[in-house]
């Protein structure tokens, strides 16, 4: 081989990752598809797995004092990663989206290697796990924000549909998949729940410091420090608030009388607007309010948000219905259900991971307003179909419905990411993901107050006496079975998504004592608590798919609005329409 051509072999392996080279954006796809499962497994992981975890480290969430770890065991992640992605991916406009991006990956293995590591028992060891969620969820916004901006600065227009949709397919299919992983592991030891992250974590570090290249449009600004400390704190207290909303207040079945809650939704709202007064005047703003002139963006992002709200929604009322209800009507120990659920689940992944790609392709060559609007529909034709099934339904009817809900959701979530995303100038599609992201994340959280709320006041109705009935006839005295069913039904329902039997908890271990091995084996066994609750969750689970299908039917109405400004304000850096 000659000198020049050994010379030019070197120089092809030492470029094979520039900007320019013809497989880059094969390359980007790639990483940022391993950043966006590794976020988004990570946000629903732990909802599976919460058994197991307190199991642990030795504390019951059940008690009274301990509903609030419960909580932000799970809210922790989903707060911060929807307050700071806007804030990160605007400093991904201003130094570097790859930059931003790479430091997201470092971030997230670190704090899994800490929870993997968690050294204290009982309240301390929640603390822990409370504390690096929280700064996992940094990494994880970090992540978010800015992998979808590198995927459009990296494919042309009629790629980037296809390349979006495979990003977005994983940052969803991620929340579904985190279930099954998450119940599989648990089964083994808890900590691997948290510990699987951390060689994919230093893997994908690696991988995308050696191999990512900035290609956006770099813009030198001040940080808009008055913006992003109001939208941090008014988003917090605001979504704080509402989390709280779901615990008893008083002789309340819900905290929504609590008037801290109260104030704390009126703070979140009045620092809200303060941070849109202060984002209207200041010259370099982190939240683009002017994107929501472009009909594309602000439809797009609503359409996004009651989505987010719908699929967080689905998740948490499916998991207590199959968790609380039907695997022990089938035979399987409480200790097991949340394995079996995430298995139950997998036509929804399924469904999902089959349409989303198919769609994206799709919608570059015909259009993606059908096909981001159509698939919302055929969600909130799926919503109505499981209000029809019975509690105790026939499992193929469920995994068909499941399977087409999770296709609608594949076939909405491609085109729309495109459409958001390309109806923005190139120099702010940072920003424009970090918004985005803000609307996904903040439907998740919002889901988990707005559903439970919504469950535990339909539960309110009929449980109690359900219940306190239901103990007398199997001997309980009257006395204990009215205070049993007098307790705020929110224990119940927690018990059901946890996967536990709460009647050995609720009932005194003395009046178990003097009641006969019959009547001791059917209060603890698996068919008393599921029966006893299937009524009133049923006519819970009626509230919360319908106004599901309400939000899939509006969003749908708002994946059709489209505008010329839309189409002028989209130019590539290179003069193409995107």
């Amino acid at each position: 081989m000659s000198e020049a051509a050994v010379s030019q072999a070197a120089s092809g392996r030492r470029n094979r990752f520039d900007r320019d080279h013809p497989r880059y954006k094969w390359v980007a796809l790639s990483n940022t598809t391993v950043g966006m499962l590794l976020a988004t497994i990570n946000s629903s992981i732990v909802i599976i797995s919460l058994p197991a975890i307190f199991r642990g480290i030795g504390l019951n969430p059940l008690e009274p004092g301990n509903v609030s770890y419960l909580l932000w065991m799970i809210m922790g992640f989903l707060l911060v990663s929807a307050v700071l992605v806007v804030s990160v991916g605007r400093l991904g406009d201003m130094f570097g989206r790859v930059k931003i991006y790479n430091g997201g990956f470092v971030v997230f293995t670190v704090a899994s290697i800490a929870l993997s590591l968690d050294p204290f028992h009982a309240s301390a060891g929640a603390l822990w796990l409370i504390a690096w969620r929280v700064v996992q969820g940094v990494g994880g916004a970090m992540l978010f924000a800015n992998s979808t901006a590198i995927l459009t600065d990296a494919f042309h227009e009629k790629q980037r549909g296809m390349a979006l949709g495979v990003n977005q397919v994983a940052a969803i299919a991620g929340s579904f998949v985190g279930l099954v992983i998450g119940g599989v592991l648990s089964e083994y030891h808890w900590r691997w729940v948290f510990l699987v992250s951390v060689p994919i974590g230093i893997v994908g570090t690696i991988w995308s410091f050696t191999s990512l290249r900035e290609l956006g449009q770099r813009k030198r600004e001040s940080l808009d420090w008055p913006g992003n400390i109001t939208f941090a704190a008014g988003l917090s207290v605001l979504l704080a608030a509402i989390t709280y909303g779901i615990q008893p207040y008083g002789s309340h079945a819900t905290g929504w009388a609590n008037p801290k809650v109260d104030a704390g939704l009126v703070l979140g709202v009045v620092l809200l607007v303060a941070f849109c007064i202060i984002e209207s005047k200041v010259r370099e703003p982190m939240f683009r309010l002017s994107l929501f002139r472009i009909p594309r963006f602000s439809a797009g992002s609503l359409a996004v948000l009651l989505s987010a709200i719908g699929r967080g929604g689905l998740q948490f009322m499916l998991i207590i219905w199959l968790q609380g209800i039907w695997l022990p009507l089938h035979g399987y120990n409480f200790v097991d259900t949340p394995l079996w659920a995430g298995i139950y689940m997998l036509p929804l992944t399924i469904g999902f991971l089959l349409a989303g790609p198919v769609s994206g392709y799709l919608s570059d060559r015909f259009g993606q307003r059908v096909f981001a609007s159509g698939g919302l529909v055929i969600v909130a034709c799926t919503f109505l179909g499981m209000m029809l099934l019975p509690v105790n339904f026939s499992y193929p009817v469920f995994a068909l419905l499941l399977f087409v809900n999770g296709v609608g959701s594949g076939i909405f979530s491609s085109p729309n990411t495109s459409r958001v995303m390309s109806s923005v100038p190139a120099h702010q599609r940072g920003a424009a993901a970090g918004m985005r992201g803000t609307f996904q994340n903040s439907g998740q959280a919002l889901s988990i107050g707005i559903f439970f709320s919504l469950m535990i006041v339909g539960l309110a109705a009929t449980l109690p006496s359900t219940l306190t009935h239901g103990l007398e006839q199997q001997g309980v005295p009257a006395a204990t079975a009215q205070q049993v069913g007098s307790l705020p039904p929110v224990g119940s329902l927690f018990a059901a998504f946890l996967g536990y039997n709460p009647i050995g908890t609720l009932v005194p271990p003395s009046v178990l004592h003097h009641l006969t091995a019959h009547q001791q084996h059917t209060l603890l066994g698996k068919q008393f608590f599921p029966h006893l609750i299937s009524g009133p969750v049923h006519q819970g689970l009626v509230v919360v798919f319908t106004a599901a299908a309400i939000m899939m039917i509006v969003g749908a109405v708002a994946s059709t609005f489209d505008g010329r400004r839309a189409r002028r304000a989209d130019t590539d850096p290179t003069g193409a329409d995107a």
